[in-house]
C-alpha cells in the first residue's frame, strides 16, 4: 500500500473517531494492566463485569496481594483461564509492590518481566498509559492489517513491524485504537461490514464489493 493511500485512510479513521479509548474499564494504572492481563482470550464485556465487582474491594498491588490466590478467583472465576490469570496476577502484584513500589513500569523490558505480560499485553500499556507509539497485535489487528493491504504478515509481529513500519508518527498515538475498533465493528471475521466502511476506498481487499 503506498505512503499516501496509508494517510489517507488513517485520516478517514481519525476523521470518524477523532479519540478512540481502549473500552476497558479502568481509572488507575495499575487497574489498566491487570485489565489488559484478564482480557487475554476474553472479551473486554466479561472483563468489565469481573473487575466492577474487583476494583472496589482491591485496586492495588498491595491490596491484590492481600486477597490472595484463591480470594482474588472468587472475582474473575467467570473469566476464561482464570485460575492461570489468578497466579500470573499476583506473582506480578509482588513484583510491582518489591521492585517497583507498587507502581506500574514504563518500559517494555520491565512490563514482560512480568507474569502474564507478553509482547501485545506490554504493547497496550505503553500505548494507553504512556502514550508510546506501539501497536499490539490483536486477531482483529492482524485480520485488518492482512485484509486491506495495510501491512500484511503471517505472524503478529511481522504485522506489527509493518504497521510501526507505514504508519504517519502523527496517527500513531492512537492508530491502535482505530484498528482494533475498526475490526471488532466492521472488518469483521465474517461477514465484513464493507457498506459502512469509512476506509472502503484506500482497502485493497480483492474480495470487498463481493461482501457487501
Amino acid at each position: 500500500m503506498s505512503r499516501a493511500r496509508v494517510t489517507r485512510l488513517f485520516a478517514k479513521l481519525q476523521t470518524d473517531n477523532p479519540q478512540p479509548v481502549t473500552e476497558l474499564n479502568y481509572t488507575s494504572d495499575l487497574e489498566l494492566l491487570l485489565a489488559v492481563i484478564l482480557s487475554a482470550q476474553a472479551t473486554d464485556v466479561g472483563v468489565n463485569k469481573a473487575t466492577a465487582k474487583l476494583y472496589p474491594v482491591a485496586n492495588t498491588a498491595q491490596a491484590i496481594l492481600d486477597l490472595g490466590e484463591d480470594g482474588l478467583k472468587q472475582y474473575i472465576s467467570s473469566i476464561g483461564l482464570y485460575n492461570s490469570k489468578a497466579k500470573n496476577i499476583i506473582k506480578t502484584c509482588a513484583i510491582l509492590v518489591h521492585e517497583h513500589d507498587g507502581l506500574v513500569p514504563d518500559t517494555r523490558e520491565a512490563l514482560e518481566r512480568l507474569p502474564g505480560v507478553g509482547r501485545k499485553t506490554a504493547n497496550v500499556v505503553l500505548n494507553v498509559l504512556f502514550g508510546k507509539p506501539t501497536i499490539a497485535v490483536d486477531t482483529h489487528i492482524f485480520r485488518v492489517g492482512n485484509r486491506t493491504g495495510l501491512a500484511p504478515g503471517k505472524t503478529p509481529l511481522a504485522v506489527e513491524k509493518g504497521l510501526v513500519k507505514v504508519i504517519p508518527k502523527k496517527f500513531m498515538e492512537h492508530a491502535h485504537h482505530w484498528l482494533v475498533l475498526h475490526g471488532r465493528y466492521i472488518c469483521t471475521a465474517r461477514k465484513p461490514k464493507c457498506h459502512l466502511c469509512p476506509i472502503y476506498d484506500e482497502c485493497l481487499w480483492a474480495e470487498k464489493n463481493s461482501a457487501c
